[in-house]
């Protein structure tokens, strides 16, 4: 007699072959299924075995990784908030056998999962004692070509990570393992093809120049001086004199880059939207989307 296994949405029998039986995971993620079946399931180990016939679950950290990738917004809150430390360690090595210890910051930037990176970054503050340790940590090595967060979100002109990221304690002038800065990273992008809007691509450069020091140095400098109608005219002519070191920092900005400066990374982002300054001058947030245009 098969042996059958009765989760409510699906019936799961021995007579199919069980390395498939894992897929019905992804799949109920995929679909947003609740978080107890999801639970079930990920815990049940007669619901997975390999191909050498050992039995295994997915772990915390896995299922994290699948419900960012689906925006499964409960689940991921879920594993954060019962399983923190397992669902931020690194992944087993059949999902990435990179040694990296924030494999999911990449990811929500990677596919702009705005609210569950927000939810990563408050447990994060609320559990390790050094947040700018953990978001200097590389992404994939193959996915993602060792690149912090920070880099990914230049690298896809995403403003809203940037400014999560950065007023969460991520360094501006932290270098990959080619020695290039976010803002080499981003200052590329403006020589490449794009989907993102000009304006959206301007918004990333400001939110990342609101964060930077003056004395961060970076690889592309030198390029800007030997290009300036170039660069002049992408950048703007305050923005470009400003990055060469020919012209301080316009007012607003070193205002903005003053203020920054005292918020806590621990009440970010309700340490910027508390600020007494014109509305215009702060990023929208929701509960829901986090950072939204």
């Amino acid at each position: 007699m098969a042996l059958s296994t009765n989760i409510p949405g699906m019936q799961i029998n021995d007579n199919k072959p069980r390395k498939y039986f894992s897929l019905l995971f992804y799949q109920a993620v995929r679909d947003l299924k609740p978080v107890w079946m999801l639970e079930d399931m990920r815990t049940m180990e007669t619901f997975y075995q390999e191909v050498d016939d050992t039995q295994r679950t997915y772990n915390p950290s896995e299922a994290l990784l699948y419900a960012i990738v689906h925006d499964h917004q409960p689940y991921a809150r879920y594993l954060l908030s019962h399983y923190t430390d397992e669902a931020l360690s690194r992944p087993g090595e059949r999902f990435c056998c990179c040694p990296s210890s924030a494999p999911h910051l990449a990811m929500t930037v990677r596919y702009d999962r705005r609210y569950i990176l927000g939810l990563i970054l408050q447990e994060v503050h609320r559990t390790k004692p050094s947040i700018p340790s953990y978001t200097r940590q590389g992404g994939c090595l193959h996915a993602d070509d060792g690149k912090t967060p920070l880099h990914l979100a230049c690298e896809l002109e995403r403003p809203e990570a940037v400014t999560m990221l950065l007023g969460n304690g991520a360094s501006p002038c932290v270098e990959d393992h080619q020695g290039r800065t976010p803002l080499d990273v981003l200052l590329a992008r403006f020589r490449e093809p794009s989907n993102v809007t000009p304006a959206e691509r301007r918004r990333t450069l400001d939110n990342l120049l609101m964060f930077m020091p003056a004395g961060c140095h970076f690889k592309m400098k030198g390029v800007l001086g030997k290009e300036p109608d170039f660069w002049s005219k992408a950048l703007g002519e305050a923005t470009f004199q400003y990055l060469v070191g020919k012209t301080p920092a316009a007012l607003v900005l070193s205002a903005m880059q003053t203020v920054l400066r005292q918020l806590s990374p621990a009440r970010f982002p309700d340490s910027l939207l508390e600020l007494p300054i014109p509305s215009s001058l702060k990023p929208l947030y929701d509960q829901r989307h986090g950072f939204i245009p």
